[in-house]
């Protein structure tokens, strides 16, 4: 006969399995970790604040004339607003370190429910078993009272119908186990990427920092020798664009309509985040006096130094070079190119720092670099080029007006594509 003793023994169990499965966890730790992500979150809104501020003032100076001051301020203003990115991201990485902490207590409670109820219902069933050497319906039936029958039969639906209900509660907290493990695994990769995005803004601003240093040795802090380093710089811009619009002109590319996709909006995605066009693609108000052409061959973006340049597609970055190697402040300066998968292909020019790499595959969104005011530029901006794929390659080009060999996409001039016909 199943003793009331082993009932009682078998309920103490289970009711402790219930208190087991509600969770313990050191709650000061928990919270002291939930304070710290609040804090985070404070000093972000604060942070993003201040970057805002810092990005309406460089718009504003993007507006006034080209001069040394407006040069130098435009400078100092996107320094103290990398700077400020760098808190933004160092305050990201000590957040998302207390998520992982968080979620790291979430999944060791988890595990250890799991782990004690699983003991629980070993121990229940084993009492259940050694209860009596005979089986469950021998005991039963050797009940002289019926009320003592029904009594037994009724404890043994309870505790089976408890132990079903752990088993279930037991599968439940795995499966948010595997949400939390899931979720850890997303915020170890967002710290990673973290991580990654603080060291280039760091090497954005020391490159920021030692522009700076260079427009004021070269100019001497004055005026009219800066005015002369912009016009000595836009007539060897002008040789070289001569240059390249001769070799460009020789190239006879056999390019096939259907090897590129027909104009379609999305058939591109945004290289950045904060969409303002400067100029645009073909004959625009500036492009006779800047290009030697008299069109302009792709679109300009405004984009503060240190911004984020994102892959328009899925492709291969098929190049990355610098033209201010050869040619200082005369063409893209660092730059970087991609071909789609669908046919198409493009140019990021002007960049401050390119964290792409040769050969690398990429899609849609990955960042590729960061913008800047390298080559030939009167500001901080992006250039993006676009080009049915057949008609472009990579190629060098001893230069006459730079004396020397630069490395840079060149294309037939029927392959330059509008990139505004398919972003």
């Amino acid at each position: 006969m199943v003793k009331k003793s082993s009932y009682i023994s078998i309920f103490t169990i289970l009711i402790v399995t219930l208190l087991i499965f509600g969770g313990i966890s050191s709650a000061e730790t928990v919270d002291q970790i939930q304070d710290k992500i609040d804090n985070a979150n404070a000093n972000r809104a604060k942070l993003e604040k201040e970057i805002a501020a810092y990005q309406e003032q460089l718009k504003n100076i993007s507006t006034q004339a080209v001069s040394l001051q407006n040069t130098i301020k435009s400078l100092d203003v996107s320094t103290t607003k990398i700077s400020t990115e760098v808190k933004l991201t160092e305050n990201n990485i000590d957040k998302t370190t207390y998520n992982i902490q968080d979620t790291g207590l979430n999944i060791l409670d988890k595990e250890k429910q799991i782990n004690k109820g699983n003991l629980a219902i070993r121990q229940a069933l084993r009492q259940i078993n050694e209860a009596d050497d005979r089986s469950i319906w021998e005991v039963l039936l050797s009940n002289e009272d019926l009320s003592d029958f029904w009594t037994d039969i009724e404890n043994i639906i309870v505790v089976q119908s408890e132990i079903g209900d752990q088993v279930l509660s037991v599968k439940n907290i795995k499966a948010n186990l595997e949400k939390a493990k899931a979720e850890l695994e997303k915020k170890k990769k967002e710290l990673e990427d973290y991580t990654k995005e603080l060291s280039d803004k760091k090497q954005v601003l020391l490159s920021t920092k030692k522009e700076k240093s260079s427009l004021l040795t070269t100019t001497k802090n004055t005026e009219a020798n800066y005015q002369k380093i912009l016009k000595d710089k836009l007539a060897l811009k002008e040789a070289l664009d001569l240059e390249i619009s001769q070799a460009e002109s020789q190239l006879r590319l056999i390019i096939d309509p259907k090897s590129f996709p027909k104009a379609g909006k999305g058939i591109l995605a945004w290289p950045l985040d904060d969409i303002y066009i400067t100029q645009y693609f073909g004959k625009t108000v500036d492009s006779a006096r800047l290009y030697v052409s008299g069109t302009h061959n792709g679109v300009d973006f405004r984009a503060p130094i240190g911004t984020k340049v994102k892959s328009a597609g899925s492709g291969k970055i098929e190049g990355i070079g610098n033209t201010d190697i050869v040619c200082p402040g005369a063409s893209y300066g660092k730059w970087v190119f991609i071909r789609y998968d669908n046919g198409l292909a493009s140019i990021y020019g002007h960049l401050s720092l390119i964290t792409a790499k040769e050969g690398q595959v990429v899609k849609a969104g990955d960042i590729v670099g960061y913008s800047g005011n390298t080559g030939y530029s009167t500001g901080p901006h992006l250039h993006m080029g676009v080009y049915a794929g057949q008609g472009v390659k990579i190629s060098s080009l001893k230069s006459a007006a730079c004396k020397g060999t630069y490395v840079m996409p060149l294309a037939d001039t029927k392959a330059y594509l509008d990139p505004m016909i398919y972003l």
